[in-house]
């Protein structure tokens, strides 16, 4: 059985930093991409950003580009998203997720960036950014 499960999450003041983990198991992940999203109340799940499991190729949006990290344990098949200078609109609960390296996935952002190319999900993990 194939899983992802997050770890993680919790209440951070504005500034604060996080990191986030998301372990997979019941297969390699070797041809898959890493992706992270995160949903707030009301809101449309976002895509945050993503990494090839050999951890060679990554994009994040703007919106985080400059204060989260992706990075990838192969070895721990365990992925990673750091979080600094968290703002108290990062609040939401935030997934991790795996899709299937398909041929120009990372060529293509409508790809990448949608919820419907990952078909495997953590179970989330409640990010809280409040003073």
């Amino acid at each position: 059985q194939v899983q992802l499960v997050e770890s993680g999450g919790g209440l951070v003041q504005p500034g604060g930093s996080l990191r986030l983990s998301c372990a997979g198991s019941g297969r390699s992940f070797s041809d898959y991409a890493m992706g992270w999203f995160r949903q707030a109340p009301g809101k449309e799940r976002e895509f945050v950003g993503v990494m090839n499991w050999r951890g060679d190729v990554s994009y994040l949006p703007d919106s985080v580009r400059n204060r989260f990290t992706i990075s990838i344990d192969s070895a721990k098949n365990t992925g990673y998203l750091q979080m600094n200078a968290l703002k108290t609109e990062d609040t939401a609960v935030y997934y991790c997720a795996a899709a299937a390296l398909t041929w120009g996935f990372f060529g293509d952002s409508e790809k990448f960036t949608s919820a419907n190319s990952y078909g495997y999900w953590g179970q989330g993990t409640q990010v809280t950014v409040s003073s």
